[in-house]
């Protein structure tokens, strides 16, 4: 880590941490609150699947043009940046009774996420060296916690202050993560805005190496079950005669479940040096979870949605650290994972939206479920790959590549 005194490092964890819960409370509302946001704001199960998908593939769309948002607004300037129109996106659903303006905010919103999302992990690795697979898995705690409380506290808050009250709620943690960042940030490391080249825009040409596009379709699938399972478990088991409250507990176990995997994995991924084993782990509890929902989804709904949280708590943030093992130098690394990630939101993006058109046509969500069991299973191709010794030879083919283009301009 860069060199500031302990209590210095601690409160810039502290932001980061912050920052990280802010980054999906404002999408995850929305599951608990489908029925109210329905009536009110006449959307439909594609439209309800559009305020999730729109700040997903906001993200995706965002994240392919990191090195240009690094360039105009800086590290550090950018992420409070980002978490401000987090802020603003929120108190604007004070005004959402209709469908364009939920979409709007679901635009802005999105637009924020994804500049943290592409600055932060750079920034990262920048100021805790070795220790940034630990840190990464943090922040990756932080996002799923966020989830816990966002969907957790949802229905409470819609009984007490109203549906679009539970919605512009988030804007007050989200200006007081802006607050602590900004104070918290002063001393660390960071790439300050810089003016534009020809050469730095153009970026590395990742998209020419084949493991690029496998960690690029493999951050997708594990994205996409994660909002998948945020958005739709609990009108799943609605739609079964669950009550909602009971559904709204379901939710909550997920993503509390999902919340402590997350966070047992920040304490112990440095003694996975070798991710295969935990990714693997992770996909086979993905895949088994969605499968119970097909064939015994009343019979242990308990241990169903607990399997998702276990595999979707360790498959999320290790996709982000394994992109970043891949690459030593901050920004370049930074750069990378935000391609990485660019590709894989869109894909994501499109899994809650296809479970909605899926619903609306048949009533039923289990060809989703089982599209996910088929695409988790499918990844254990691909993850067993992913070894240390791969990522010295990414890094050749990589520098190979550069070479190639250096001397074709």
């Amino acid at each position: 880590m860069a060199q500031q005194p302990k209590h210095a490092g601690l409160f810039l964890l502290l932001a980061i941490f912050l920052l990280s819960l802010n980054l999906r409370p404002a999408i995850a509302a929305i599951g608990p609150l489908i029925q109210s946001i329905s009536q009110h704001a006449g959307i439909k199960s594609v439209g309800i699947s559009l305020l999730t998908t729109i700040p997903v593939l906001m993200m995706g769309l965002c994240a392919i043009y990191a090195t240009y948002i690094r360039q105009a607004l800086g590290e550090r300037n950018g992420i409070a940046m980002g978490a401000a129109m987090i802020a603003a996106a929120c108190l604007l659903r004070l005004w959402g009774e209709n469908a364009y303006k939920l979409f709007g905010s679901a635009v802005l919103v999105g637009l924020g996420i994804a500049v943290i999302q592409a600055l932060l992990p750079g920034f990262i690795k920048r100021n805790f060296g070795a220790k940034t697979s630990s840190v990464i898995a943090l922040y990756s705690t932080g996002i799923v916690v966020g989830v816990t409380i966002g969907s957790g506290t949802a229905s409470w808050l819609e009984d007490r202050l109203g549906w679009m009250s539970a919605l512009a709620g988030w804007s007050i943690p989200a200006a007081v993560a802006v607050f602590v960042w900004l104070l918290a940030s002063r001393n660390s490391l960071y790439e300050r805005r810089s003016s534009f080249t020809a050469t730095a825009t153009r970026g590395a040409p990742f998209w020419r190496i084949a493991r690029c596009w496998s960690l690029l379709l493999f951050f997708g699938v594990g994205t996409g079950a994660f909002m998948l399972a945020m958005a739709w478990i609990s009108p799943f088991y609605i739609g079964l005669s669950v009550t909602k409250g009971e559904a709204g507990i379901l939710l909550s176990v997920l993503t509390v479940v999902q919340a402590l995997t997350a966070l047992w994995l920040s304490f112990s991924i440095d003694r996975f040096p070798d991710r295969r084993s935990l990714l693997v782990v992770s996909l086979l509890l993905v895949a088994f979870g969605f499968l119970l929902l097909i064939i015994a989804p009343l019979a242990a709904p308990y241990f169903a949605v607990s399997l998702l949280g276990g595999g979707i708590g360790i498959l999320f943030p290790l996709s982000i650290i394994v992109a970043m093992d891949h690459l030593k130098s901050p920004t370049l690394a930074g750069n990378f994972t935000a391609f990485v990630q660019g590709g894989g939101f869109i894909i994501a993006s499109l899994v809650p939206l296809t479970a909605g058109s899926l619903l609306d046509a048949f009533n039923d969500l289990s060809s989703i479920w089982l599209l996910m069991v088929i695409a988790s299973l499918g990844m254990l191709v691909l993850a067993v790959r992913f070894s240390p010794k791969s990522y010295v030879q990414f890094q050749q083919d990589l520098a190979d590549v550069q070479s190639e283009e250096r001397q074709a301009a």
